[in-house]
This record gives structure tokens, C-alpha cells and sequence, in this order.
């Protein structure tokens, strides 16, 4: 069972942060400090509930909440809102703060990845550890958003059922290069039914407004700038290359590498019990686990 707890962030969006487990059993012998809250960030298009297997198994220790970013999920979704990188921060600012997260492990997967190191690098005092899952520090270019641009337009939307959803994001998509059910039911979760057939929960558009705030520019200064233990996690077969990765290790002064064979770029949806086995040694160094 899913708990919903409605935060305000940057500007007065309303956001919805969710819980997915019972809250953590508390041990007298330890401090709040020993077991710090976590907050999992989806990537572009994502949603709070992709994190749901995730959050469940975190929560059996501690608080482990999930956010459903601006644009996305159960979240405001302003037509004329602001979609910059400092929105989105200041977003995950306010979320910790209202939700008596911090300082918090960060866990961000794309995009929110990229939130979460830079608010990292923003606010140490509010991130007690970080683990970026496949998402590249350096710059996408044009071509990306155009790419991008192009595909969105190729969704056959409405969809009629679901399970033409699972179908087209799993094996129709000319960006699907093999038969991969795990996408197929990661985008579906992304789908609500409208009087015409089924379509995404966030609007395209804003979207591609979103990515353009990163995708021209690269990032390795504010992930230099993380000063707490960090472990950068990739798919195998994702888009995150293993030398890029490696180099980001090197980069963040307290960086830590893990990689999930088998995996895509939806580690955490490809491999669920691999990403766990992946990221809890990390944890259990920051005694979360």
C-alpha cells in the first residue's frame, strides 16, 4: 500500500512524494542518525512508482520515500511552469526538508540522478550519500533532443489497451534493438486511460523542455563538487558507457562503480534483484541497508 504525502515545492508546485512500505521498526539502540531517510528520484517520463520494489525492500530498515517530480506522476504539471534544472533542485530541496529526510541518501535513476548530484553538490548538509543510476555527465548535444523530438512523434497514442502499450515500448519501438517486456511494463506504468484510448500521465512537450535545460551542456563540474560517498551504478547494455562511468568514479572524490549485467538503461526495472545486490554494499558502508 502506497502513502501519499503532498509537499510544496519551487514556486508554490505541489508535489506528491510517496511512501511504499510500513515505516522502519525503531530500535532503541540506535540513533536517528544511524538510519537516515532515502529519497528515490525517477528519470524523464519515470514516476514515483517505478521506485515501488525498491522503496519496499529499503523500507524494511528506515524511511524510504519516493517523489513524483514536477511534470510527472501525481505532480503539478503547470502548462507555463518552470522546467529548469533549478526547479527541479530546488524541488528535492523543499522535499527533504518538509519530509524530515535529511541528511539523506539520494537515489536518482537518469535525470533524477542528475538532480540528485547537484543538489549534492548544492546542499552537502542535506545528502548523506548518493547513488547514480545510468546517467551521463557529459553533454547529449542537439542531435539528442532532435532524436528525441523525432520519437515522441512516432508514439502511436492513443493506444488502445495496455497491453498495446507493452507491445509497442517493448518490442514495436524502432528504439527497442531485442524484445524487452521490462520496458514494455515501465511504460506502461506511465499510461492512464482517456476517453479516446491511453496516454502518458505527462505532457511531451513539457518533456523536451525539460531535457533542453541539460542536454546542451556537460556536468562534471557540480559532480566534482559532491563531497559525500557516491556510487555510480550502470546497465550494461545502457547508455551510460563503462569508460564515461568510470571516469565520473574518478571524478567524484568519494566515487564508488557498479554495473548490472543483462541490464539496459532501466537497471532497476531489467535486473531488480541484481541493482539490489549492486547497491547494497554502498548502503550498508552508510549503515542504510
Amino acid at each position: 500500500m502506497a502513502r501519499r504525502i503532498d509537499v510544496t515545492g519551487a514556486g508554490g508546485v505541489r508535489l506528491a512524494a510517496w511512501e511504499f512500505g510500513d515505516p522502519p521498526k525503531t530500535d532503541r539502540t540506535q540513533g536517528a542518525g544511524d538510519q537516515p531517510g532515502v529519497l528515490l528520484l525517477h528519470g524523464l517520463m519515470g514516476r514515483a512508482s517505478h521506485w515501488a520494489p525498491t522503496a519496499r525492500w529499503l523500507s524494511a530498515r528506515h524511511r524510504a520515500v519516493a517523489l513524483d517530480q514536477r511534470g510527472h506522476g501525481r505532480s503539478d504539471k503547470p502548462p507555463h511552469g518552470s522546467y529548469t534544472r533549478e526547479a527541479y533542485v530546488d524541488d528535492v530541496e523543499a522535499a527533504l526538508e518538509q519530509l524530515g529526510l535529511g541528511p539523506a541518501v539520494l537515489i536518482g535513476h537518469a535525470m533524477g540522478a542528475l538532480t540528485a548530484w547537484q543538489l549534492a553538490a548544492k546542499r552537502p548538509d542535506l545528502v548523506r550519500g548518493l547513488i547514480i543510476c545510468d546517467m551521463r555527465a557529459s553533454a547529449l548535444g542537439a542531435a539528442s533532443q532532435h532524436t528525441w523530438t523525432e520519437w515522441f512523434r512516432a508514439w502511436p497514442v492513443p493506444f488502445a489497451t495496455l497491453a498495446d502499450v507493452r507491445k509497442w515500448f517493448g518490442e514495436d519501438d524502432p528504439w527497442v534493438e531485442r524484445p524487452n517486456p521490462a520496458r514494455g511494463e515501465f511504460y506502461a506504468e506511465v499510461m492512464a486511460e482517456s476517453p479516446d484510448g491511453w496516454r502518458p500521465v505527462f505532457e511531451p512537450q513539457q518533456m523536451l523542455r525539460t531535457r533542453e535545460t541539460w542536454v546542451y551542456d556537460a556536468h562534471w563540474e557540480e559532480l566534482a563538487q559532491v563531497r559525500c560517498p557516491a556510487l555510480v551504478v550502470r546497465g550494461l547494455d545502457g547508455e551510460l558507457g563503462r569508460a564515461e562511468a568510470q571516469e565520473m568514479v574518478r571524478v567524484l572524490p568519494g566515487g564508488q562503480y557498479a554495473e548490472v549485467a543483462d541490464a539496459g538503461h532501466l537497471v532497476h526495472y531489467d535486473q531488480p534483484e541484481a541493482w539490489r545486490a549492486a547497491i547494497e554494499p554502498f548502503l550498508d558502508t552508510l549503515r542504510v541497508s
